[in-house]
């Protein structure tokens, strides 16, 4: 069985964006199945709605489609944050993109999809893509 890819927040956010270039590609990804997290799920929450004034509603019914779509997320555990920790000091990502990677190595991926890293960087046995470069 083929190892999923990890999607990080902004990729999700695409997906459920209507009015941006990177939408189509971003859904088709979501189509094809994933993995998250909870911190991408939070994340996800507060954008569409801080940023995007979205109603809860359609939040749910995103919720609903991700649930359907992806794998169920990874939990935010003490010993994730302990191993982004680890990855924050030793490769000086944020704390919150640690926790992203942390989550990623622990699901067992080996692709992670976002626009916040430096695209091909390898961290471990993960590979971190940006989809939406040319």
């Amino acid at each position: 069985m083929p190892v999923k890819p990890f999607l990080d927040t902004n990729i999700v956010v695409y997906a459920f964006t209507s009015d941006d270039p990177r939408s189509e590609r971003a859904d088709t990804l979501i189509k094809a199945g994933g993995v998250i997290s909870i911190q991408v799920l939070s994340e996800f929450v507060s954008v569409l709605r801080r940023k995007q004034r979205r109603k809860w509603a359609e939040i749910d019914e995103a919720l609903g489609v991700l649930k359907i779509l992806l794998d169920p997320p990874q939990p935010l555990t003490v010993e994730l944050h302990e191993a982004a920790i680890s990855l924050a000091r030793h490769r000086r990502f944020s704390i919150y993109d640690s926790l992203v990677v942390a989550a990623a190595l622990r699901a067992g991926c080996t692709t992670l999809y976002s626009e916040d890293f430096q695209h091909g960087q390898v961290v471990e046995r993960l590979t971190i893509q940006n989809p939406f470069v040319a």
